[in-house]
């Protein structure tokens, strides 16, 4: 953490950058991968599992070899980061198997509101009018971009509000955890890569077997197929690092609402390599979510130009008090000291 405050090896715009770059890469290769046109690897949980083995792996290499140092963090807040993270991943999961594509688009967007109110309730932090209605155009965007049918099933809806939840909570926790313990992004996901690994590859066969009806020892494992897997764990392992480079330094809202860039690039790129529908509708609210996502930075930057006036006001006037002090030496006023020189 304390590097990353001096000299950080990578850059604000460079973290959104790769989390951006590999997310959507690690999602058109999931595509191809899970896609009954690719490769029909239809176990989503257990491919998480894959991703975060070659996190740990990666994250015990870096250790191994110096490249990170380990700091303590108590187990018991591990496991339940972990046990948090991992009913997101099996609830969103669950959600977009009982629930049609509509509505797990339409909670995906609540997360945003969820956030914001944890961080509110959370950690008293509140948001200004321009913040809210750049968030609420964002969200509108992306609603319009994807939302077509909206179809609610009863189990659909709790797993789709635990999904929500636990993903919020997730998301606010790495920030947390980070200040916390004063632990760097990529040490933090170290540690909590490995849990996340081992409870997802015990787990995670039995629930893709529950949503799917298919099992993974019977799976064709072509020499393509293998292939996929390994680049979407390499992707994964930067979009997870990004991820927690992101929060640690921004915060989960920031982190949801410039996300959605992701989005718009995955609709792009649907649009240009796998023929996927474009309107004109998808088009323009694309366009107002871009739109949000430029208001939301702008009224960011802004708070925080409002938060260092007042420092700098307050320091200015602290000078000042030292430099009266300065003009005394015990009691006798600087003009006499340079008279008796």
């Amino acid at each position: 953490m304390d590097a990353e405050k001096k000299k950080p090896m990578v850059s604000d715009a460079g973290a959104w950058a790769m989390n951006v770059v590999s997310a959507v890469g690690l999602i058109m290769a999931n595509k191809q991968l899970m896609s009954n046109g690719g490769y029909g690897f239809s176990f989503a949980t257990t491919l998480t599992g894959f991703h975060f083995t070659m996190t740990a792996l990666v994250g015990w290499i870096s250790n191994a070899t110096g490249l990170s140092v380990s700091k303590h963090v108590p187990l018991w807040e591990l496991l339940w980061f972990s046990i948090v993270a991992n009913m997101s991943i099996t609830g969103m999961n669950l959600s977009l198997m009982l629930n049609s594509v509509g509505f797990y688009q339409i909670s995906k967007l609540s997360i945003i509101p969820v956030v914001c109110m944890m961080e509110y309730f959370l950690h008293s932090k509140h948001y200004s009018s321009r913040v809210i209605m750049a968030v609420t155009a964002v969200a509108v965007g992306v609603g319009i971009c994807t939302v077509t049918d909206v179809e609610i099933k009863n189990k659909g809806l709790l797993c789709a509000c635990v999904a929500v939840f636990c993903t919020s909570l997730q998301q606010i926790t790495i920030g947390s955890l980070q200040k916390k313990y004063d632990i760097g992004s990529f040490e933090l996901l170290s540690k909590t890569a490995p849990i996340q690994a081992i409870s997802l590859l015990l787990f995670g066969p039995f629930a893709d077997y529950y949503l799917n009806g298919h099992s993974l020892l019977t799976y064709h494992y072509s020499m393509g197929a293998t292939s996929f897997i390994l680049l979407s764990c390499i992707l994964a392992v930067f979009c997870n690092t990004s991820q927690y480079l992101c929060i640690g330094r921004f915060s989960a809202t920031s982190f949801q609402v410039l996300g959605h860039m992701k989005t718009v690039c995955v609709l792009v790129l649907g649009w240009l390599l796998f023929d996927s529908a474009l309107t004109l509708k998808n088009i323009l609210g694309m366009l107002l979510a871009v739109v949000g996502m430029v208001v939301y930075s702008w009224a960011m930057e802004h708070e925080k130009k409002v938060k260092i006036s007042p420092d700098i006001r307050v320091d200015s006037k602290l000078d000042g008090e030292d430099d009266m002090l300065l003009e005394k030496d015990n009691g006798v006023a600087k003009p006499d000291i340079e008279l008796a020189r």
